[in-house]
Parts: C-alpha cells; structure tokens; sequence
C-alpha cells in the first residue's frame, strides 16, 4: 500500500510541479514584458538535448559493449552521466541563443526567461508529470488492480515494474518533499547556466570561456550527485546541491550584471 501521506505529498508535487513553471512564465512575461517565444525556446531545447538526443547517446552508449562496465563503476558512470548532461544542455543552451534569440536585447531578462524555460520544462516534465502517473499507479496499487499493469507489459518487462511498484510502496512524504525541494534547486540551477551561457553568447570574446565553464560546472553538479548518493543521505544530498544551486545563481547573477 502506498501511504495517505505519500498520496498527498504526490499531488501537491504535481500541482506545484505544473503551477510553478506555468506562473512563472506568466509573471515573466505579464509582469516584466519577456517574450513568451524566448520562453517556448527554453522549454523547447530542454526537450530536444535533454529528453531526445542525451536519451539517444544514453541507448547507444549503455547498451552498447561498454555499456556495463560504466554502469558498474559508480565513478565512470558520475563522470559519463555528468559530461553527458552538461554537453548537451549548455550546447542547446549556446545554439539556442546564438541562432533563435538573435531579435532580443542584451539584457538580463532574454536570459532568464530562457532560463525559466529550460528549468520549467524540466520541472514540469521531470517531477509534475511523473507525479501524476505515480499517482495513478499509486491508486491501482491501493485498490489491488496492478494485474492491469503487468497485463500491459511485456513478460520482460514485468521485473522492471514490479521494482517500480515496490519503490512506490517504499516513498515516505519527506522523501517526496525532498524531490521538490530538488525541483527548485535545479531551476536555480538552470538560471545561473543559463544567464552565462547568455552572457557568453552576447558579449563574445573574452567572455566566451562562460559557455565551457557552463558545461564543466553542470558536469560537477550532476556527477557530485551520483557520487554522493552513495555515501550520504538524502537531507545532507540536498543541502549541497542547495548550496551549489545558489552559488551557481549568485555567479549567474553577477556576470549578467554585465549585460
């Protein structure tokens, strides 16, 4: 069974996790007159790097003859994860600008509405969508009707979902809290990139080594995350990625303030 306090924390994660990006973008774009295609831009290259071609790299690379020796080293598999993320994201971050964003001012504001985008997205998408289906599991599980699911399934698959389910089972409404806390602090994180990133696309020249930069910090982010999953618990995970998420916005931050 999964529990009372687990339901509620998954709704208030998929309400939250659909509302915020949403409200953001309006208030952004209402409220500080950002272009709503800057916005769609952000959301739109989240989901071609990330979700499409990173996913793509991943079933090339991890079915492929090496794939089982990275997955079984918890530090080849930080590295390869982490590299992976931060090439793709800031590189669609880099195009994105340099080639879709030519029409807007050199500004902060072009950056960050970017950046609510690609953060957005990735919330709504990653955690507000996922929610809704786990608790649509969630409530077969409850009402003993999961022979649904598993009739669905292909028989090798069957192991997958039923690994699936028992983690349902396993959540706890602070571990649920702790996921959205996660969600913020990775769209802090998208900020800072993403105003870098922009600063690196609109000022050239000495200022280009930001985009590198992009890339080698979301990697340590990313990677620090696989490697210290393994060593500390969940609370003390979050704090770091905190204080790596408002650090990297305080850079972020400081360089648009050159724009």
């Amino acid at each position: 069974m999964v529990s009372t306090g687990s339901l509620i924390m998954m709704a208030v994660g998929a309400l939250l996790g659909i509302a915020i990006p949403i409200a953001l973008a309006w208030y952004l774009a209402g409220k500080h007159h950002a272009r709503l295609s800057t916005i769609l831009i952000g959301a739109g290259t989240f989901i071609v790097f990330a979700l499409v071609l990173e996913s793509i790299l991943h079933q090339v690379v991890l079915k492929g003859p090496h794939g089982d020796a990275i997955m079984g080293n918890t530090l080849w598999y930080a590295l390869y994860g982490g590299l992976a993320a931060g090439i793709f994201e800031e590189t669609g971050r880099f195009l994105s600008m340099k080639f879709l964003m030519k029409k807007e001012a050199t500004a902060p504001l072009p950056g960050v509405a970017y950046g609510i985008g690609h953060g957005g997205a990735e919330m709504l998408i990653v955690f507000g969508i996922t929610m809704i289906s786990n608790l649509a599991i969630s409530a077969l599980i409850n009402s003993g009707q999961t022979d649904v699911l598993f009739a669905k399934v292909p028989e090798d698959a069957a192991a997958q979902l039923q690994t699936q389910l028992d983690e349902l089972q396993g959540l706890t409404a602070g571990s649920l809290l702790l996921g959205l806390w996660e969600r913020f602090s990775a769209l802090v994180l998208h900020l800072g990139f993403s105003l870098m990133v922009w600063v690196a696309v609109r000022k050239r020249g000495k200022w280009l080594w930001l985009f590198p930069a992009a890339i080698a910090l979301h990697a340590l982010v990313d990677a620090g995350v696989v490697m210290l999953s393994k060593s500390v618990g969940m609370l003390p995970l979050e704090l770091i990625v905190t204080a790596e998420a408002v650090a990297i916005g305080v850079i972020g931050y400081k360089v648009a303030k050159k724009l």
